[in-house]
């Protein structure tokens, strides 16, 4: 498995949808949906506990990621147990875990998903690309309290679907967007928990003056999370400063010698705490 060119990320996307709608319907043959309902149906997801986990204020709420590969660097971790590292997590401050499941650009799993859930009390993300209403299903009958919907993923249609879905079973939704039109897109379908990526669909490029440009897009009723590139405790302290309730990070946690100290680090910042939603061009 290789590491995807930058520029090609467009294509990139289309191609880990179509993965994505071909796994669906493998595992839909492997276990019918009404079956999956009833394993569903026996969990108990927490959406306000995440959602409430993201907005604490007078801290640092971070969403702490478990990746084995990304498609832009290729392998972060080739010691990879996610339940470990997510009790590295847990230990450390962590206000949230996100698990990637995507199998073939990340190499995720289910299992990784469920050896969480097992090992932690954490509210759970499945992060992966979400396109079906089964895997809201799946996500729920593995321990996530809340999943990812990629808002340059779904049609409009397929957008209001799936987050009215989500929380139907009682999963937070957390609606990722990369521009003021996918923002306005994901509030009309019914989000109120925004994640703004800093890593363009187009290059693989992470620029995180698009956190800057973007938080005042969104609603003051919105928990405003942060994504992508962040690399510091200076990138941290901005993006709290102004306005982010939460940041989620992954490949800076997934690179580092000890994930558990830089996270430990990040969690002990002091005296911030998210600021006014207002930039140049914000509403």
């Amino acid at each position: 498995m290789t590491t995807t060119p930058a520029g090609s990320m467009a294509n990139l996307l289309d191609a880990i949808v179509a993965s994505a709608r071909c796994t669906v319907e493998a595992r839909r043959i492997q276990e019918p949906e009404s079956q999956l309902e009833k394993r569903a149906a026996r969990c108990e997801p927490r959406a306000a506990v995440f959602r409430d986990a993201l907005a604490r204020p007078g801290r640092v709420n971070v969403i702490a990621e478990c990746k084995r590969r990304s498609p832009a660097r290729g392998v972060l971790r080739h010691d990879y147990h996610p339940g470990a590292i997510a009790q590295m997590y847990q230990d450390n401050g962590a206000s949230a875990v996100s698990v990637l499941t995507e199998p073939a650009f990340f190499d995720g799993s289910l299992s990784h998903l469920e050896e969480v859930r097992a090992a932690v009390t954490l509210p759970l993300l499945r992060k992966d690309f979400v396109v079906d209403r089964y895997q809201l299903l799946e996500a729920r009958a593995a321990g996530a309290d809340a999943v990812l919907v990629i808002v340059a993923a779904c049609s409009t249609a397929d957008l209001t679907s799936l987050i009215g879905s989500a929380h139907a079973w009682g999963l937070a939704a957390l609606v990722e967007a990369h521009s003021a039109d996918e923002i306005r897109r994901a509030v009309d379908a019914g989000a109120t928990i925004i994640g703004v990526n800093s890593r363009s669909l187009k290059t693989l490029d992470v620029n995180l003056r698009t956190c800057d440009a973007l938080v005042g897009e969104i609603p003051p009723g919105c928990v405003a999370v942060a994504e992508s590139g962040i690399g510091s405790a200076q990138d941290v302290g901005h993006l709290t400063s102004i306005g982010y309730q939460a940041v989620l990070i992954g490949e800076w946690l997934m690179s580092a010698a000890d994930p558990g100290a830089t996270l430990r680090a990040i969690s002990g910042l002091t005296g911030i705490g998210p600021g006014k939603r207002c930039v140049e061009g914000g509403r």
